[in-house]
């Protein structure tokens, strides 16, 4: 697999998931080892650590690497990383732990033991000064910020060994896919310019036109969606993955896009979770990203292009993927196709459709009409069956 790009920090993957024939030992040790809970964000950073998308990382950080990744977007060896990925604790908890300890991973939702840390160090954290520096904001609405600020006020640091790959490969089966299983695909294919395209929503006409683009570029695209925690009103990722399989099936050539799932749960960072985001790809070997427009925002904290910008401030050797950096796109009547206002001739309001998934979700779920401008017959059709179901209170 030399022609694909090196996994971050340029040397191999490195996953923590125990090997399967060991867990169940493992598991039987660790349910006799005092329990930590993690909150959801905690668990889906367990297991991207585990199938080793956080590579080169092993563990959660310790003091210096939190406070450099935070002001710096740097570990404390230098590696780029551009958001904290830590473990908090109330001080309660944190008071019966010490260097040297072992303690077990839980799911505070499901109280599933979800692996191991060998705890190296506890410090105290500055919430405000995270929240500030990955979200550019203090503000609790704003459902990054809220997480951080609700954090226990002690990390605990230490590698980790995943136990479990929760529910995932079983519920999404041939979706859910680990690193170094794309990057065999890729090489099957004979892959070695990758474009990964980020979703949490369904695509519409908008974000057709993107993955087309980026497959006049490079070899293929690897549509490549979260599977973990959404805020309030997302569709569901079963939903979502029958959608894309519509539009991949009718209306792209075969073989040129993989659709992926991973389990992260989206922090809403807008640039900074660009940048991790980009992290991620390379390590399942994508050579590039599409950014478009508000890549990873929520509301109106970043401005649409904030997260193609942060590219442009990163030193020589920061990351080895590149970002495809495309502009906002619309429907051209005019011109009778999406179109992006880079090439787009100027348009007066009723030449031009703007497209959106808050839009989409809109006229879903108000039984309106979704003109084939925005989103193809096949997709709305997926869509509208699930809204429906809602209504009805069945499942899609």
């Amino acid at each position: 697999m030399a022609h694909l790009v090196a996994p971050h920090g340029g040397g191999d993957l490195h996953p923590v998931l125990a090997p399967a024939g060991q867990r169940g030992a493992a598991l039987d040790r660790a349910r006799r080892l005092p329990k930590m809970p993690m909150t959801s964000r905690e668990v889906s950073d367990l297991l991207m650590l585990g199938m080793g998308a956080y590579t080169p990382l092993d563990g959660f950080m310790d003091h210096a690497t939190w406070r450099r990744v935070c002001t710096e977007m740097k570990t404390a060896d230098g590696t780029f990383w551009p958001v904290p990925i830590t473990l908090s604790t109330s001080e309660d908890i944190a008071a019966g732990v010490e260097p040297g300890h072992e303690v077990a991973l839980v799911d505070a939702t499901s109280g599933a033991v979800m692996g191991t840390l060998a705890v190296t160090e506890k410090y105290r954290i500055d919430r405000k000064l995270e929240a500030e520096s990955v979200f550019r904001t203090l503000d609790e609405k704003h459902p990054g910020v809220a997480k951080v600020l609700a954090q226990g006020s002690v990390n605990l640091a230490g590698r980790v060994t995943a136990l479990s790959e929760g529910e995932y490969p079983e519920r999404y089966r041939e979706l859910y896919m680990r690193p170094a299983e794309s990057r065999t695909r890729f090489a099957e294919l004979g892959w070695s310019k990758v474009a990964a395209f980020q979703t949490r929503n369904p695509m519409h006409r908008s974000h057709e036109y993107l993955v087309r683009v980026a497959a006049e570029i490079c070899d293929g695209v690897f549509i490549h969606q979260v599977l973990g925690a959404l805020k309030e009103g997302d569709i569901p990722a079963d939903v979502r993955t029958r959608a894309i399989d519509a539009l991949i099936r009718n209306y792209f050539k075969p073989g040129i896009c993989i659709q992926a799932g991973y389990p992260i749960e989206m922090r809403y960072a807008g640039p900074r979770e660009a940048l991790l985001h980009a992290v991620i790809r390379q390590n399942f070997g994508c050579s590039h990203l599409i950014v478009g427009r508000d890549h990873a925002g929520v509301g109106k904290y970043y401005g649409p292009f904030d997260a193609q910008r942060i590219f442009d401030d990163l030193w020589p050797g920061a990351l080895i993927l590149q970002p495809l950096k495309l502009d906002v796109t619309y429907y051209s009547r005019r011109c009778q196709s999406i179109v992006s206002a880079r090439t787009s001739p100027p348009l007066g309001d009723d030449d031009r459709i703007d497209i959106s998934g808050t839009r989409l979700r809109e006229m879903l779920a108000n039984g309106e009409a979704v003109p084939e401008e925005f989103s193809r017959p096949e997709v709305v059709e997926v869509l509208r069956a699930y809204y429906l179901s809602q209504t009805k209170g069945v499942a899609a």
